[in-house]
């Protein structure tokens, strides 16, 4: 059933108002509406600790679903996720690297480094990709560079100086915004908020890409200016998201699937309805790994990639019908 783009961005902002104030009062130490009060001593845990945390959850979240909804309709694969072009990985890499030689203690290092990682693979795969503009050329130089970044990280675990930093590399990587704070949100938010402008403005030429390259550049598409909003859309968006909580997977490519039969195929009008729809997952996701009975916080990304897995398969292997 089809239902118009307004009437279910409405209906994501609505869910939205009610996700932050679960996410809000939700945890281990639930909290009352009495505590909602600034001489109340539990405010801090909501003004320092919830809220910045909600907020992130909400940001990333609309920016790995916004990045998935253009990534696929830049593709024209079903089956492509913001991880594919390998700067999510980049990112992860550049974070690894600060860890790895003990830049990580400042709140504001970790994070750059991430971005800058973020930057550098965004630049190599645009060199990569070359000026056709090609997307079978720009895919494949996206799978090389994840391969590269993903190599040089496993190796950076392997050859880290203390287990210590290992363990912290490792427990990174499995992504999760335990501990955020208002600092994480100054960094990051802007970044990931640029990057969702940039790719709101490829949606027109998205639309006249589903009808093929050549009926694109007929209708006066430029394909080489389209690559690198896309490019550095998604790299903003993917970066300052490992940047904040490291590698969280699968929203990009979930949130496209579940929105799209409800808005119609049309790459412009899935952009906003996966925006807030990727918010709203996360948002709720991170609620309940920390409301789950476990002794120790369940990570963000091994929860996301428990959903994500099953659904990747059951697309999959509908696809694989399809094609039969």
């Amino acid at each position: 059933m089809r239902v118009s783009s307004l009437k279910l961005n409405i209906l994501f902002v609505v869910l939205l108002a009610i996700g932050v104030v679960f996410s809000v009062v939700s945890g281990k130490v639930w909290l009352p509406w009495d505590a909602w009060n600034q001489t109340d001593p539990r405010w801090l845990i909501i003004a320092e600790l919830r809220l910045p945390r909600t907020v992130l959850a909400m940001v990333i979240g609309a920016a790995l679903g916004a990045a998935g909804a253009v990534m696929q309709g830049y593709l024209r694969n079903p089956l492509a996720d913001p991880g594919l072009f390998g700067i999510s990985s980049g990112a992860a890499l550049g974070a690894v690297s600060s860890m790895y030689f003990g830049y990580a203690l400042s709140a504001f290092l970790l994070p750059a480094f991430a971005l800058a990682g973020a930057g550098i693979a965004m630049l190599l795969l645009a060199l990569l990709a070359g000026r056709s503009g090609s997307l079978i050329m720009f895919a494949l130089a996206g799978m090389i560079l994840a391969s590269i970044t993903g190599s040089l990280t496993a190796l950076a675990i392997s050859l880290a100086p203390t287990p210590y930093v290992a363990s912290e590399i490792v427990n990174w990587l499995m992504g999760a915004l335990t501990d955020r704070s208002w600092d994480d949100v100054r960094i990051t938010v802007p970044i990931m908020a640029l990057g969702i402008a940039a790719l709101a403005t490829t949606g027109r030429s998205l639309d006249a890409l589903t009808l093929g390259e050549a009926a694109a550049r007929s209708m006066g598409v430029d394909e080489r200016s389209l690559q690198w909003k896309v490019v550095i859309g998604v790299g903003l968006c993917v970066g300052g998201s490992v940047a904040a909580a490291g590698i969280i997977g699968f929203v990009g490519l979930m949130v496209p699937h579940i929105v799209r039969p409800l808005v119609g195929g049309r790459p412009s009008a899935v952009i906003l309805p996966s925006a807030l729809g990727g918010a709203l997952l996360l948002l709720i996701a991170d609620s309940v790994v920390r409301i789950a009975p476990t002794v120790s916080e369940l990570r963000l990304g091994i929860t996301m990639s428990m959903l994500g897995a099953p659904f990747f398969l059951a697309m999959l292997l509908k696809l694989r019908r399809s094609l039969a």
